[in-house]
This record gives structure tokens, sequence and C-alpha cells, in this order.
């Protein structure tokens, strides 16, 4: 996988950086797999209400329906082509089953046209295989894990993204997350063994303010240049950042405050914060 850029001839492509999308290997989706995507331009269902700003418009999207429970122990599936998601950053692979089942997952580093991977508590620990955690060896990488068991991956999902296996001890392993932060998940968990792929995804650039309107992203307008009736640091005379912390719109800190609650249940699974 590899990125593209472009020689200056207009002032977007000078800062442009995009892939170059010669991973993929099919340009249509598998058509079963997909489902409606509803652009609720960060409004909420309930009330209609703006409760994720700068979000709206953008381009159509249907929503390709992830396998992150691989909840087929013991059949083999062979990967049928490595595919673009335009809902997340990382690519998703369509795999064949043996009983004619057809799903997608996240595709891992390595991981290629007619390979074949398989779930299950037995299985040989290679990229695109998954297995419970206490059947992983300690310093592997891994993606797509569970924080409950049978509930599905739920974390290190995005492109690039690893974790690895730290130690184990009663019925617990340790997992080094992405962040650095080290937590404790039951050894019944299931997860994905390898580096997601796509690592280069960090490395790209829009290069212009049209590409993020095609993704849905609308203008950000900061809160110095408002007036103070729309945000605490609007207002004054000149230019002047109001002289207190940087808040958002509703008073909440808006940099390095902790949002996270100070009784929370899973505190306990956190051995070492992130840095």
């Amino acid at each position: 996988m590899a990125i593209k850029s472009f020689r200056p001839r207009t002032p977007n492509l000078r800062f442009t950086v995009v892939s170059a999308f010669d991973d993929i290997t099919r340009d249509r989706p598998e058509r079963s797999l997909l489902e409606p995507r509803k652009q609720k331009a960060g409004r909420s269902t309930a009330t209609g209400r703006i409760t994720v700003r700068h979000r709206g418009g953008g381009h159509k999207r249907m929503y390709r329906v992830i396998d992150f429970k691989r909840d087929k122990p013991g059949v083999p599936g062979t990967v049928a082509s490595i595919e673009y998601d335009p809902n997340r950053s990382v690519r998703i692979a369509l795999l064949n089953y043996r009983d004619g089942d057809k799903r997608y997952i996240l595709a891992p580093e390595g991981l290629k046209v007619g390979s074949v991977v398989i779930s299950g508590a037995d299985v040989e620990p290679v990229p695109g295989n998954t297995l419970p955690l206490e059947r992983i060896p300690l310093g592997y990488f891994i993606h797509n894990i569970e924080i409950r068991p049978g509930a599905g991956g739920q974390m290190v999902r995005t492109a690039g993204g690893s974790a690895q296996l730290m130690a184990k001890e009663a019925g617990f392993v340790q997992v080094r997350m992405p962040s650095g932060e080290i937590r404790l998940v039951n050894a019944r968990c299931m997860a994905t063994v390898g580096r997601l792929g796509h690592a280069e995804h960090s490395s790209l650039s829009d290069g212009k303010a049209g590409r993020r309107r095609w993704r849905g992203v609308r203008p950000t307008v900061r809160g110095v240049v408002m007036n103070p009736v729309d945000h605490p640091m609007g207002g004054g005379e000149g230019r002047t950042s109001g002289g207190g912390h940087p808040v958002s719109p509703w008073g909440k800190l808006a940099k390095a405050g902790r949002t996270r609650k100070k009784r929370n249940p899973t505190s306990r699974f956190i051995l070492n914060r992130r840095k």
C-alpha cells in the first residue's frame, strides 16, 4: 500500500496526499452485505437537535456489515477481495466461507486474496485468525478485541492499529493498548491476530476544504471570533482570547480537562493510564 502526492499545479494539489488504492482488488461491494446509512447531520433522533456540531452534507454512503464477532468457529474462510470502506479508515476483506456464507472482516497487514482465515479456540495464531486471548502467545500483536466475551470486537479497529499481549494472570490478560494504556481483559474474550493494515492513513492530507465537505464535515468557527452570547470565549475589543482557559460553547474545558467519571466501574481494569 502506498500514498500518492501531486505536482503543485494548483493550490489545492500542493498539499494533497491521497491513497494510491493499489491494494484494492474490487471496486464494487458485495450487495448482500450492504445496509442503508441515513445521514443525520449531527442531529439526535429523539429531539432533532444538533448534538454533534460541524456535520452535514457529504456524499451518500452505504454501510458495509462487518463481522466483528467472528462466530463461525472451525469454518475456514477464503479472502475473495480487499475493498475500500467509506465508513472507516481501515480496508475490509470479503470472506467466502466453505459453507457458502459471505462476510466482511477488518483486513490486517499481510492478508491477500486467496488467504485462508479461521476462528476458534484451537486455531493457529497467524494474522487474520481469531481465537481467545488465553490461547494467544505473549508478545503477539492483536486487534478487534472484545471487552466482554461474546460481545464482538470493540477495541483497536482503526487503520494501522494494534495492541500487544503482555501477561496472563488469574483469568485475565494484560493488553497494552495503542495509547500506551495497560488494561486487564477477560481471558475468554476473542481477538484477531496481527496489525491492521492501511497504516499510511495517518499521512494522508485532504489538500482542500471541498474534500472535507465530501465527507460530511462542515466548517468550524473559532469561539474567540464569536460574540459573548454565542461562546464563553467571544467578545472583547480587538483580537483577544478572553483571558480564560479554552472551553467549549457550554463551558467544559476543551484542553487537558478530564472527562472520565471518577467512579467509572471499569477503572479497576486499567493498570497503567495512557501517557
